[in-house]
């Protein structure tokens, strides 16, 4: 795991290189290797000058174990105490060596691997492509536990420990690390990476992390510094509004955590952070939290849903429309490399896909109103209005010129993809690639597989969806698909318990408490109630029921013209396109006399509502994959993070049935268990 060479300078390279996994993780093989390579350098203390440590892979370390963590139950808290401290120890006796140590980070050091590189007295990082450095452990439910969190606030402050590092999850760039406090040097090769660490050895023979100097003192100030006292209010606070009492314990362990440590000595520090890591551990939103985030997509983006045939790449993409849906997506293309051409109805409605954005993409997209521009494009990707005829035109239109077997495709959102391929003659190369607003910030793709979809085409989709940086998920066809369907459930939910006498402000609280990134009055005025009104007709038109909103959406828009933010008046108020209060009309349209209904019970109803219909999903066979799923929940749809996703949510409630059963015979039929 660990290579241990010495040179004639007395240099010592540490080569971290697991045989077994193509990243080196926090595993049991490391802390083996770490030990005995520590015991090594002790033993031949007077033949070292100093230590490099690096890594033979692409990346510099990958971070802790997290099919081994995941599995942590709370009877292994001794277990993991003793594990965490034999880690902590280890990285202690590299920084008290009494020799310049030196991290060569020759790749991403993310969680585990940027611990490591922080227990060095200097850190020099290699500009390669994909390197990145940070802590993602808070999007996972946990908090940097081999001294993390610790060594960052001694070494930054509190304040910038916290809002840069520890809170965000966020994955820096080399230079951006540097700017940050945690990289000293940034360079170009790997090859000047090494010369300048044997430099700064040279240069540093009595180099100590600062905390071990005498007269050390945390920059910023301790809590009990007056100064940083009167800010610490503020911190807690900041935090509750962020969260907006979300069930996310990890934030507010790194917080508690990083504040209690600042104010005692480093090895107390350590201990309050092994034992807030221990408690997350064991709990079951990490559990969630690391299900999703790692396995689910690990297995999502590896291409589990995808069929296992060999197809050729696209090369050159067509995107029919370029309003705010289609021009997003040519820029999507444009920037993974791809030749671009952009059709609609007039030359200027075409340049609206070109009016701004990095000018080297922006070369790569050409807009026109003719046809026969698009020739030898090898896939089409059409984001027109959501109306079956006119989609089934402008397939009918281009079809003709596009490169022999191009792959068709849909930007629908609800439209059943079976029917559109009516409108073309090769329906096994048709299917819809969904799309979220808006295309530069949301990172999933919903590819949907029509009746007569082939798998070459699935692939090729799926392949499109990686290049240009997507998470593909992988559905079957079917009214809304996964994604459009189950979150209309959410909306339906929401507008129905407004109908009943429900204040709208319990509606939004309840949601953002659960978890919810956006308040669902808030996000229908974002798809506007024209739009739902529009899919309610749909639903009913093809014999669905169509829905507990429509009576009240129907008055929202004939008796009051508000259909939603894009008219500044909806749900909410709005002024120069920011959203104000709530409409203080909406009591007046409840169709009954309000009652209590306690806050648990609207925040299941609404976390419940899509999870009774993902489960639909997966029954029927809209779902392929529970990955799919809990993907496509969480970053489509805003189900809430700390579940784990849509799927997970409904299996890891202690008495999910039960508990249905119970709002089925509150709130009626629909909570009835699947």
């Amino acid at each position: 795991m660990i290579e241990y060479t010495r040179d004639a300078a007395g240099i010592v390279t540490l080569t971290m290189n697991d045989p077994d996994q193509a990243a080196n993780t926090m595993n049991a093989r490391y802390v083996a290797a770490m030990t005995a390579a520590l015991d090594r350098l002790e033993a031949e203390r007077e033949q070292v000058a100093g230590v490099i440590v690096t890594s033979a892979k692409s990346t510099f370390f990958a971070g802790g174990d997290l099919p081994t963590m995941s599995r942590a139950r709370r009877e292994d808290a001794p277990a993991l105490f003793e594990l965490l401290g034999t880690i902590k120890r280890d990285l202690r006796r590299l920084e008290t060596y009494g020799r310049p140590v030196v991290a060569a980070i020759n790749g991403a050091a993310l969680g585990g691997g940027l611990e490591i590189a922080l227990a060095c007295h200097h850190r020099i990082a290699c500009d390669a492509p994909d390197s990145r450095l940070g802590f993602p452990e808070v999007t996972l439910g946990l908090l940097p536990g081999a001294g993390g969190v610790t060594r960052t606030v001694r070494m930054l402050g509190l304040a910038p420990a916290l809002t840069t590092w520890l809170l965000t999850g966020k994955r820096l760039r080399p230079a951006a690390a540097r700017d940050a406090g945690l990289v000293d040097e940034v360079v170009a090769t790997p090859r000047e990476m090494l010369a300048r660490a044997r430099d700064w050895i040279a240069a540093h023979p009595d180099a100590a992390q600062p905390w071990d100097r005498p007269g050390y003192r945390m920059p910023g100030g301790t809590p009990a510094t007056p100064e940083l006292a009167a800010q610490l209010p503020a911190f807690p606070a900041t935090l509750r509004k962020q969260l907006k009492g979300n069930r996310m314990p990890a934030p507010e362990a790194i917080l508690a955590t990083a504040v209690e440590g600042a104010q005692v000595d480093l090895e107390t520090a350590f201990t309050i952070e092994t034992r807030r890591l221990i408690t997350l551990l064991t709990g079951q939103i990490a559990k969630n939290m690391i299900g999703a985030f790692f396995f689910d997509m690990r297995a999502v983006n590896g291409g589990a849903a995808r069929p296992d045939v060999q197809v050729e790449p696209a090369r050159r993409v067509a995107v029919l429309g370029a309003g705010m849906m289609g021009a997003g997506i040519a820029y999507a293309c444009a920037r993974a490399g791809l030749d671009v051409v952009v059709k609609d109805v007039s030359p200027e409605a075409a340049a609206r896909a070109v009016a701004e954005g990095d000018p080297a993409v922006l070369a790569r997209i050409t807009p026109t109103a003719d046809v026969a521009d698009l020739r030898g494009c090898d896939v089409v990707i059409e984001a027109v209005f959501e109306d079956p005829q006119l989609k089934q035109r402008v397939f009918a239109e281009v079809e003709q010129v596009l490169a022999p077997g191009a792959l068709l495709t849909s930007n629908t959102s609800t439209l059943p993809i079976t029917g559109l391929a009516q409108g073309v003659s090769r329906p096994a190369d048709f299917l819809g690639m969904h799309f979220f607003s808006p295309v530069g910030r949301m990172p999933l793709l919903e590819i949907v597989a029509g009746g007569q979809t082939g798998d070459a085409a699935v692939a090729r989709a799926f392949d499109l969806g990686r290049r240009i940086g997507k998470t593909p998920i992988v559905v079957n066809d079917g009214r809304g698909f996964f994604t459009s369907r189950v979150i209309g459930r959410f909306i339906d939910e929401a507008i129905g318990m407004v109908a009943e006498g429900v204040p709208a402000a319990s509606v939004e609280q309840a949601a953002l408490q659960a978890g919810y990134p956006t308040g669902p009055l808030a996000l229908a005025d974002e798809v506007t109630l024209t739009l739902i009104r529009r899919i309610h007709l749909a639903y009913r038109a093809a014999g669905v029921t169509a829905g507990r909103a429509h009576a009240l959406v129907e008055r929202m828009l004939t008796e009051h013209d508000r259909p939603g933010r894009s008219s500044g008046r909806g749900f909410y108020t709005y002024a120069d396109g920011r959203r104000g209060r709530l409409w203080n009309g909406l009591a007046g349209l409840a169709t009954a006399e309000g009652r209590a209904v306690p806050l648990g019970d609207l925040q299941e109803r609404l976390l419940f509502s899509e999870a009774l219909d993902a489960l639909r999903c997966r029954a029927e066979g809209v779902l392929r994959t529970d990955a799919d799923g809990n993907i496509g929940s969480i970053l489509g749809i805003g189900f809430p993070a700390w579940t784990g996703g849509v799927l997970r949510y409904a299996e890891q409630h202690p008495d999910f049935r039960g508990r249905a059963a119970e709002l089925a015979a509150r709130y009626g039929d629909r909570f009835a268990p699947v």
